[in-house]
């Protein structure tokens, strides 16, 4: 086979549930003349077995083992041995466009861009997770960053998952493995610092799924939050307002336990008032719309506790 336009690169650890359709997407979808790298972090399900059964039918798919478990060790094992132009990172837990690929390329084509990706459109299976998708496309639930405005498209500071240049590593390096969250950000907030362009173009079409429970998106928004104060440290021109405001909103809600009196507690009256106002403009039954309400302070205290718990390890 002659050198791959682009090498897909996909993380997995027990994924059986899920990669029969991400195989059947990469094994199908424009250009043919691609490679296909797994990187399994040691399965215990039948995760490699699947990925077997696939390879003897499709040779361009190749499978590498990660003791380490990671993704940014995962991605760190690829990269080196991927042979195509542009590199594109995918993830098993998410859906997407057939024209993904070819959108890709297209963006690559048409700017100077070294780093291009979509936005992050949501999918659901579930209730919670319908709320949990229309609170990342609320500015209250995620802030200002065009990475969950669907309808942007330009220059930018990340995109999701992200697809890049292969000849731009030389000059990054890899990810960091000490990112065990935010390996992405800290790598694109990287890549900017050091002159190269990354684009975000909504016709790069992505639906990921959401925690499906409370406590799992808790988790998930702790630990981004855990290790964004990391990223920043080491880029300090990754810093945004929306990083910091769940963190002092976590301090307010400890000073409110602390000061005595109601003049304390207004500004958090109106903090759920607003969360109350996004959850009912969702038009959604009165279940979702206490779902929504309850998505939100999940998000804003499992980040922003995070981040001060992140902060003092840096002390």
């Amino acid at each position: 086979m002659t050198n791959p336009v682009i090498s897909i690169i996909c993380p997995v650890y027990n994924e059986e549930h899920y990669l029969d359709k991400v195989l059947r997407f990469v094994t199908t979808a424009s250009p043919s003349n691609k490679e296909i790298i797994f990187i399994d972090g040691m399965s215990k399900d039948r995760t490699v077995e699947i990925l077997k059964k696939w390879q003897t039918s499709n040779p361009e798919i190749r499978i590498i083992s990660n003791p380490q478990r990671t993704v940014p060790f995962a991605l760190n094992l690829a990269i080196p041995v991927c042979t195509g132009q542009y590199i594109v990172r995918l993830d098993a837990h998410t859906d997407y466009a057939e024209d993904y690929f070819e959108q890709i390329l297209k963006t690559f084509d048409t700017t100077d861009a070294d780093i291009v990706g979509g936005p992050t459109r949501t999918a659901s299976n579930s209730p919670f997770q319908e709320a949990v998708a229309y609170i990342f496309n609320t500015p209250l639930g995620m802030g200002d960053g065009s990475v969950h405005n669907t309808t942007f498209e330009g220059y930018t500071d990340s995109v999701t998952f992200g697809s890049w240049k292969r000849s731009i590593f030389e000059k990054t390096g890899l990810f960091d493995v000490k990112q065990k969250r935010n390996q992405d950000d800290e790598f694109h907030y990287r890549a900017r610092s050091l002159g190269f362009k990354i684009y975000q173009n909504p016709d790069i079409k992505l639906f990921y799924y959401p925690r499906n429970t409370v406590s799992g998106l808790f988790k998930q928004y702790y630990d981004y939050g855990l290790y964004k104060p990391m990223v920043l440290r080491k880029i300090k021109s990754g810093i945004r307002l929306r990083h910091i405001v769940p963190s002092l909103f976590v301090l307010y809600l400890i000073a409110c336990i602390l000061i005595p009196g109601w003049v304390s507690k207004f500004p958090l009256l109106i903090y759920l008032a607003l969360c109350a106002f996004f959850a009912i403009k969702s038009a959604k039954s009165i279940k979702l719309m206490f779902l929504v309400f309850i998505a939100y302070l999940t998000v804003h205290i499992g980040y922003g506790l995070g981040f001060l718990l992140g902060l003092r390890k840096l002390l």
